[in-house]
């Protein structure tokens, strides 16, 4: 018997949260350096052109890559920053994150700018998730915040480029795919870049 998609991603995430959940505190740290070196590659200026993009972040939450030096490096390559804060149970922000600026904790276990921040509208994301496939298929932690804050801005045209960041400990070979789900453009682990099929069109 099939599980309906949302078991079947219930399933993978527990799964894949797991393994990242296992991994070293060494082996976290050097795959965060790692895929800052990746940033600095030729082909993912390239690909992405940050230089005066609006990117967004985002503050590290149990196990996930710390990839607050990864920020730092797309600002020295000319990015802008913002960080997603959440404001309630469905909807999240993006306020900018200027250079020396303090954080705050806001909220559902979050950090980022206060509310005196301006908000903004991400051209570039930096997407949290639990498990990925290569065609750019992501499980996010389940409330969809993400997913509901790229939809908003598809329907007003700024529709932003999606970098997921994750371990390559959570790559699955295919991820229930249903038709609310948004794809990657690519993923981002500590082997390098992974263009989906959605950034090669």
């Amino acid at each position: 018997m099939t599980l309906p998609p949302r078991e079947q991603k219930a399933r993978l995430r527990a799964e894949r949260l797991a393994l990242r959940d296992a991994l070293s505190s060494e082996a976290r740290a050097d795959g965060a350096a790692a895929m800052l070196r990746h940033i600095g590659a030729p082909s993912f200026r390239q690909a992405f052109n940050p230089a005066g993009a609006m990117a967004s972040g985002f503050w590290p939450i149990r196990s996930e890559p710390d990839i607050r030096p990864l920020m730092e490096g797309l600002r020295a390559i000319g990015a802008r920053l913002c960080l997603p804060v959440v404001l309630d149970r469905e909807t999240i922000v993006f306020r900018e994150y200027l250079a020396g600026a303090s954080v705050v904790k806001t909220g559902f276990g979050t950090t980022g700018p206060d509310e005196t921040a301006a908000v903004v509208d991400p051209d570039l994301m930096l997407v949290p998730l639990s498990a990925f496939d290569r065609q750019g298929h992501r499980i996010g932690y389940g409330a969809g915040h993400y997913d509901r804050a790229i939809a908003r801005l598809d329907t007003l045209g700024k529709r932003p480029r999606l970098i997921g960041i994750a371990f390559a400990c959570q790559e699955v070979a295919s991820v229930p795919f249903e038709p609310h789900d948004i794809p990657l453009d690519a993923i981002l682990t500590e082997e390098g870049l992974i263009e989906t099929q959605r950034q090669q069109v």
